[in-house]
């Protein structure tokens, strides 16, 4: 498959359910303002038209395909990576106070934000935090804005997290996942809406092999290995 192709349809994918709101909201205003023998109404359905535009591609939806590479840890979203250091995962997970490495991945509002799955594991535990809403790409923002952190665990054992980040224009985080239920690598698990920060802390003694400044593709960018 050709480069362009595969743009297509990136571009082209399907919406995300949690888009069709704004998309039938806003192709309602669009129709209504574009049919009113109005000036101000056509303008407000050309500005609704180009909202439902903005809307299909921020919502995209597309497939993604794990890599068959034993140990894998993915990108849980799309994006540029903005941190890689050891810090202590969010104390309301449980997961003790030892450092342990983290990847923080920036999305901007023209990346797919859909999160998914890291690793195939079972969420042990949803954590709620109320915060602030700076810029994502600040490194405060792991501990200041408003996030859903999931703590994971393994097969043999070990737990990881994945904290799905409020950023300055985000301000809904989605999460599909619950407390018990059993993912596989890449599944998708929820959302967060207009420009936000993904988190991932990995295992103790599991190191990244990606560096600041690298783009990642959800469910398919290899972040470290196990």
């Amino acid at each position: 498959m050709s480069s362009f192709t595969q743009s297509l349809k990136l571009v082209l994918a399907p919406p995300h359910p949690a888009g069709r709101p704004f998309l039938v909201g806003g192709a309602v205003v669009a129709v209504a303002g574009l049919l009113l023998p109005f000036v101000a109404a056509r303008v407000v359905g050309v500005l609704a038209l180009l909202f439902v535009g903005f809307c299909f591609y921020f919502f995209r939806n597309p497939e993604r395909v794990a890599p068959l590479l034993p140990g894998a840890v993915v990108a849980p979203a799309d994006g540029r990576i903005v941190s890689v250091m050891e810090v202590i995962p969010p104390l309301e997970l449980g997961l003790g106070a030892e450092p342990r490495w983290r990847v923080a991945i920036f999305l901007s509002v023209l990346d797919v934000h859909v999160n998914r799955m890291p690793v195939a594991a079972e969420v042990t535990r949803i954590a709620y935090h109320k915060g602030q809403f700076v810029n994502a790409c600040l490194d405060k923002a792991s501990e200041k804005n408003e996030r859903n952190a999931l703590a994971l665990r393994l097969a043999d054992g070990r737990t990881m997290a994945v904290v799905q980040i409020a950023g300055f224009i985000a301000r809904r985080i989605l999460c599909q996942a619950t407390e018990g239920a059993f993912f596989a690598l890449g599944e998708r698990f929820g959302l967060i809406r207009f420009g936000s920060r993904t988190d991932l802390y990995l295992p103790l003694g599991v190191e990244p092999i990606v560096r600041v400044g690298q783009t990642t593709i959800g469910g398919e960018t290899v972040l470290a290995r196990l």
